[in-house]
């Protein structure tokens, strides 16, 4: 019996705790809406216009409570924003537990996919001029945002680097 009782104050506590931090979520995006239709007023105010195509949402919390945030869209003026999982600003890719895995994975990508069409002309182009353009097409792409990169796991700094190192083939 006194094992129940306890189990079920338990449950009525947690419980009680979900419902308080389902209604701070609640009462954030609504601040956080309310925040975003002063800008978009500031911004039509000053002749200025939000680019609702470019924008995102990114919820940022620890890993076991992704789950909890909520997934609905998001209105900013008369669009409706959807969160996602990673946004890009200004080029860099961030992920919402920040672990910089998109933005290397899209690099690493992006570039691959680079030397791929670079290696169709590698035979009539002098190799000066091959260079130059894996110089100014790769390597530019990858030294950007560099940065960012500081601190990543070794797993995927090593995947960064495929792209740097030479390969023969």
């Amino acid at each position: 019996m006194a094992c129940a009782l306890t189990f079920t104050r338990m449950t009525v506590k947690s419980m009680a705790r979900a419902h308080r931090r389902l209604y701070m979520i609640s009462n954030n995006v609504q601040r956080l809406s309310a925040y975003m239709d002063d800008v978009h007023f500031w911004m039509q105010s000053n002749r200025l216009q939000l680019n609702t195509n470019k924008t995102g949402l990114l919820w940022r919390t620890a890993a076991p409570r992704q789950h909890q945030l909520p997934r609905s869209a998001f209105r900013i003026g008369s669009a409706d924003i959807i969160p996602m999982t990673a946004v890009r600003d200004l080029g860099i890719y961030i992920d919402a537990d920040v672990s910089m895995r998109s933005h290397v994975q899209r690099t690493v990508a992006g570039s691959f996919a680079i030397l791929r069409q670079l290696r169709s002309i590698r035979r009539p182009v002098p190799s000066s001029v091959f260079q130059t353009l894996v110089v100014a097409l790769v390597l530019t792409r990858l030294d950007y945002g560099n940065a960012t990169l500081s601190g990543l796991p070794a797993y995927l700094l090593n995947l960064y680097s495929l792209c740097s190192t030479p390969q023969r083939g």
